[in-house]
């Protein structure tokens, strides 16, 4: 009988995003109009929460939002995607991060403008410890290092496995990576004393020193390379027509971390093949949130769905755990 939906804990950066689909990037002193414009909320952990509750997971975003009238256009719009938020600064009234987002329709590229967490400070709640403990898996961006170093080490006390979406090396990561257990990197990611560009072997080489044990790399339309311990290996991904890749990375995250939760008798490699599958259709549809409502998501996640079993919470930790041995 399948059991009650894998539960995720999301600890970072909320952003609001405007994005444009052009034609081409302007030009200095250029002005260009767009195709279209789309109004959304952002950021690494915003978008892997708002796909994990798409898959069907119950998922909490721990962030720093506040009053501005933009902060709560941003929070409705996630909450209105099916995810808690527990807001760690919620007096502040100052503007939110505002990001600037240009779409290629010809490629599906994107740049972003964006001053990411700014000088926004986010205490840590009341409630995190109790939060934390009732979660099957935590995710961290790394935006708000004091509330992502604490989660971490209540996770960890809890053995609540917390997995990393390494985007770009920040100064919090020498503290929070020994309390990682996998970490999700791009192909961008790079990490001091590391020549660069480093093969993905060796990021995780040298992530393995920090005391990750499980890393693996995503590499765009390349396969996925993963190391589990001892163990390696490479997953293809789709090649799909690519409208939009906007977001494509935190969706991986996302993603894998519902796997991670809802899977724990998969192997690395059947954890990220899905995470690819579900990041690769996010990129066939134009626009931050369309592609939620693409009738093949829920095709790739019924398999998925019908496997969660319901022994209890801390059966899948451990389980999941033994997953990186």
């Amino acid at each position: 009988m399948p059991g009650e939906p894998p539960r995720g804990v999301f600890v970072g950066l909320t952003t609001l995003d405007v994005v444009y689909r052009v034609t081409a990037l302007p030009k200095a002193n250029e002005k260009v109009v767009a195709l279209s414009q789309h109004l959304a909320s952002g950021g690494p952990a915003a978008n892997a929460a708002v796909t994990f509750a798409a898959l069907g997971g119950s998922a909490l975003l721990i962030t720093a939002l506040g009053s501005h009238v933009l902060a709560r256009y941003a929070a409705d719009e996630v909450t209105g995607r099916g995810v808690q938020i527990l807001d760690a600064a919620p007096r502040i009234d100052s503007a939110p991060t505002v990001s600037s987002i240009y779409v290629v329709d010809s490629t599906g590229e994107r740049s972003v403008v964006s001053v990411n967490a700014g000088a926004v400070q986010a205490p840590v709640p009341g409630g995190l410890e109790s939060v934390v403990a009732n979660a099957d898996v935590v995710l961290l961006d790394g935006h708000h290092p004091e509330l992502a170093v604490t989660a971490a080490r209540l996770a960890r006390e809890q053995a609540v496995p917390v997995v990393l979406d390494g985007g770009s090396w920040k100064p919090v990561l020498p503290e929070l990576l020994p309390l990682v257990d996998v970490a999700i990197c791009s192909a961008d990611f790079t990490v001091p004393g590391v020549a660069e560009p480093a093969e993905a072997g060796a990021v995780a080489e040298a992530l393995r020193r920090w005391g990750v044990e499980a890393t693996a790399v995503t590499r765009g339309a390349g396969p996925v390379y993963w190391r589990w311990g001892d163990a390696s290996g490479e997953v293809p991904v789709p090649q799909v027509a690519v409208c939009d890749t906007l977001g494509a990375g935190d969706v991986f995250h996302g993603a894998f971390a519902y796997a991670f939760a809802a899977m724990p008798d998969a192997s690395p490699a059947d954890m990220l093949r899905f995470a690819a599958q579900v990041a690769a259709l996010r990129c066939t549809v134009p626009g931050p949130r369309a592609w939620l409502a693409m009738p093949t998501l829920a095709d790739l996640v019924a398999p998925v769905a019908a496997s969660i079993r319901s022994p209890g919470a801390g059966t899948k930790r451990r389980t999941i755990r033994e997953t990186r041995a």
